[in-house]
């Protein structure tokens, strides 16, 4: 499975998009939607690693990535509910 840095964009501006169309009664949701898909992210990432797909200097930036993609959307949510 490639793992690509336009993957991890498309989905940071898909999961901003979605964000922007929510209202706050889907504040809780939304939150824990950003946490699963960062959860499979990290098992995506852990696998291509362990499968020699990636060095672990990759794997580490991807996480960096990820973690930053998840604060950004947590800090759309927090803003726009």
């Amino acid at each position: 499975m490639k793992f690509t840095k336009t993957a991890l964009v498309a989905s940071a501006a898909a999961m901003s998009l979605g964000l922007a169309a929510c209202d706050s009664a889907a504040e809780n949701q939304m939150e824990d939607e950003i946490e699963a898909t960062e959860d499979v992210r990290d098992a995506q990432v852990d696998a291509m690693e362990e499968a020699g797909e990636i060095t672990e200097d990759q794997a580490d930036a991807i996480d960096d990535t990820t973690d930053a993609m998840e604060e950004n959307a947590e800090d759309v949510v927090d803003e726009t509910m």
